[in-house]
């Protein structure tokens, strides 16, 4: 184009754009104008040309407007109104920025959980690989620790007295067993013994009361004789010989029932004693051999029955006792390191074979569920923030916006030394903010610690370009 307007010649024979070119560069030289006003004054300059070519004679008739005149103020008019445009847009953006109340870094920052070894032993690696780098759920065996010196001695001599008592418990039930069947038959020999032993002295009973019934008829048959003696000793019909004679039959007889009844009490005596348990006479006590015998077997019985009792008790502790130490050796030999969260490998502080000490830091995990935005922003946007307050983080790669409380404000003091990203390293600023952001925790499965942003404080409208 530029060509074009040198060929065109002008009123007076020159060309009219070679020297309105000359006179532009001339212009940009002398006003010292940067190089987007060199390119308008080029562009003014092609310009004229044009119109100059337009119309050769140079000259307007007096009284019309020339139609490249006005096309060419038009054509500036819209040129000035698209550059306002584009300084109000960009230039509003920047404007906006500087009026929010916003911070002047933020990033997504999270808690780091440090898992120790709780025994002494040997790292052993775990079910789930560390070689992912996505987020390890919660519960996750990571690693294990394997020591294979653990105090088992008590665990051991327990064992041996529970095999002791559990080979023992079948001679305790035997002897039980055949003491308990030894009684039975006792028991039925002593039943047998009581039941004739009654029988017979209710037979004895029944020959001493015919014995008394005997010795009362002899008694009163010789009180007869002395009565009619008696009366034939007055008549001398005979003699007192025989009178004292028969008086002493009577006496006899008489003496006779006496024992006769004695010996017939003594032996209901006995009946009453054999109903209630107790056999009396002259040859034996009062208890017999099979009685005797039968208390014997069952005081054995009952010894035997608190030693098979004592031998169960003492089983089933053993058992209790065992099952409890299997629970600390095992606690002692072996150990599996789960993820109390679930989060992303931050730093692994050790490596399978390793010996480890308890209390040894192993690996260091992020806490995904629990991620938070730190920020830093001035003295002044600080002192008008307050806990609760509402905030918005806004990521600095776009996205979608993420709606927060204010959950700490620890000034120049800095944040909790347990996070990820200390909050020393967003260093623009001294004054520090801590921004809880819920959806970030529920979305754990991403894990977006470390991704950078800024945000808004007192629900202020992020400025989108």
């Amino acid at each position: 184009m530029q060509n074009r307007a040198r060929a065109t010649p002008s009123d007076d024979g020159c060309p009219s754009g070679t020297e309105e070119d000359t006179r532009v560069g001339s212009r940009g030289r002398e006003t010292g104008l940067d190089a987007r006003a060199l390119r308008r004054a080029l562009e003014h300059g092609i310009e004229e040309g044009l119109s100059s070519r337009a119309s050769p004679a140079g000259e307007d008739k007096p009284g019309e407007t020339s139609p490249a005149k006005s096309g060419r103020a038009w054509r500036r008019t819209a040129k000035t109104l698209v550059g306002i445009a584009v300084v109000a847009v960009f230039g509003w953006i920047p404007l906006q920025a500087l009026l929010q109340t916003s911070s002047v870094e933020a990033v997504v920052n999270s808690r780091v959980v440090t898992l120790r070894s709780p025994i002494d032993g040997e790292v052993v690696a775990g079910r789930t690989s560390l070689s992912d780098s996505g987020v390890i759920r919660r519960g996750a065996v990571v690693l294990r620790v394997v020591n294979p010196r653990a105090e088992r001695a008590r665990l051991d001599d327990l064992r041996r007295q529970l095999a002791r008592l559990e080979s023992e418990l079948p001679a305790i039930k035997a002897k039980l067993a055949a003491a308990r069947a030894l009684e039975g038959d006792l028991t039925r020999q002593a039943a047998q013994f009581r039941e004739w032993r009654i029988r017979q002295l209710e037979a004895r009973i029944a020959e001493l009361e015919s014995l008394v019934a005997a010795a009362v008829a002899r008694r009163e048959e010789a009180a007869a004789a002395v009565e009619r003696a008696t009366s034939l000793v007055r008549s001398n019909s005979i003699s007192t010989a025989e009178l004292a004679r028969l008086t002493r039959e009577r006496t006899i007889a008489e003496q006779t029932e006496v024992g006769a009844r004695r010996r017939l009490d003594a032996t209901q005596i006995e009946l009453k004693a054999a109903h209630a348990g107790t056999f009396l006479g002259d040859s034996y006590n009062d208890r017999p051999s099979s009685m005797q015998r039968q208390e014997e077997l069952h005081q054995q019985v009952a010894t035997l029955s608190a030693a098979l009792d004592k031998a169960d008790a003492d089983i089933a502790w053993l058992r209790g006792e065992i099952a409890q130490e299997q629970v600390r050796y095992s606690t002692r030999s072996a150990a599996e390191i789960r993820l109390p969260v679930a989060g992303r490998l931050w730093e692994m502080m050790t490596s399978p074979g390793e010996d480890v000490r308890a209390g040894q830091p192993l690996l260091r995990v992020l806490d995904c569920s629990g991620a938070v935005v730190t920020a830093n922003v001035t003295e002044r946007v600080y002192n008008r923030l307050q806990v609760g307050s509402p905030a918005r983080f806004v990521p600095a790669e776009g996205g979608p916006e993420f709606d927060g409380v204010i959950s700490n404000l620890t000034g120049a003091a800095g944040a909790a030394a347990n996070l990820a990203i200390s909050p020393d390293s967003l260093g623009k600023e001294p004054y520090r903010v801590t921004v809880s952001i819920p959806q970030l925790a529920r979305e754990s499965a991403d894990c977006k610690v470390g991704r950078t942003g800024r945000v808004i404080f007192a629900g202020e409208k992020a400025a989108t370009p």
